[in-house]
């Protein structure tokens, strides 16, 4: 895919690739923006003491090219969500 508002592939990144993805992989959102939703991603539950941990380390969600969409879809019922509580 070519970079654009809705994708962008930084291969200059020390850490890229960050997941085991085959292909284009989006770092448009390299700190994901779903981390504190309950996302579609394969994300674990790690007890840390006391607390638990949302551990994202399997999860490729955001990073998929075609996901862009989804990622946005889920912030702004996020937020509507949010405006009626």
């Amino acid at each position: 895919m070519e970079n654009s508002s809705k994708f962008f592939a930084n291969k200059e990144c020390a850490y890229y690739p960050c997941h085991n993805i085959e292909g284009d992989m989006n770092c448009l959102f390299c700190f994901c923006p779903l981390y504190h939703l309950d996302c579609p991603g394969n994300y674990t539950m790690l007890d840390k003491g006391d607390r638990k941990i949302k551990s994202c380390k399997n999860c490729n969600f955001p990073h998929v090219p075609g996901n862009y969409d989804k990622v946005i879809g889920y912030l702004k019922k996020s937020r509507e969500n949010d405006s009626t509580q």
